[in-house]
Order: structure tokens, then sequence, then C-alpha cells
């Protein structure tokens, strides 16, 4: 019985797996990569190394900010995701979001700021503000 694993590699084929061992002993798992015709490799093989953590990338690197931005924040980087998460811990802890409809934040003057001037703003269009404050 073989199963593919396709989400390692389309032609990954795990032998020996719901077999029961003809032998007292457990037989190792390997697995035969069609992309090296055949070649058995480990399993353990074919798991990167974790020796240390990937340095972060895209909206989690860390970036500099607006003076604007970094008033309200009080630091000079820090990551897009981090930025957001203190933003809305901010609203919720001011209690800034519309009573009848939770969706549209009520901007105090701290948040103008930031939000380029306007009163009101959807939820959804938070990330969007927040682009011109972030340095490439």
């Amino acid at each position: 019985m073989a199963f593919s694993l396709s989400c390692i590699c389309p032609s990954i084929i795990v032998a020996g797996v719901g077999l029961a061992p003809r032998t007292p002993s457990i037989a190792p798992i390997s697995v035969a990569c069609g992309r090296s015709r055949g070649a058995t490799v480990p399993c353990a093989a074919l798991k990167p190394a974790a020796a240390g953590k990937r340095e972060p990338r895209g909206i989690t690197k860390p970036r500099p900010v607006s003076l604007a931005m970094e008033d309200f924040l009080g630091v000079s980087e820090i990551p897009r995701t981090q930025a957001l998460k203190q933003i809305w811990a901010y609203i919720k802890e001011h209690n800034l979001q519309d009573p009848d409809n939770k969706k549209v934040i009520v901007c105090d003057e701290k948040l103008k700021n930031i939000f380029g001037g306007k009163e009101r703003v959807g939820f959804l269009g938070i990330s969007g503000l927040l682009n011109p404050h972030f340095m490439k």
C-alpha cells in the first residue's frame, strides 16, 4: 500500500506506511521522490533544520514609521501587524466604535492624525490608511 503526499512533492510515495512489519523490528519509513529518479531518502532528510527562526519578511518585518505614527505608537520602527494590533487595542480601550454599527470607528484627535483627518473610518479601510505612514 502506498500513499501520495502531494503537499511535499507531487510524486512522493511513502513506503511502509499502514503496513504491519514482517519482522519484530520496526522498519524505517523512506520516501521515494520521482524528481530524483526513485532515489530513497530518509524522511528526516526532507525537513529543513530548525536551527533558528526565519527572518521576518513582508508585513511582519519592522519598518520605519512617520512622525505622526511615531507619536501615536511611541516607537520609530514597527511591523505593520503590530501597529494594527496596537491601534485596535487603542480603539477598544477608548470605546471608539460606533455603537450602532461596530464596523465604523469614530476617530478622536489622535486617530485623526493617523487617518488623514477623517471623522469616521470603516474597519476595513484602516490598513489602507496606514500605508502612507510606513517607509519602504
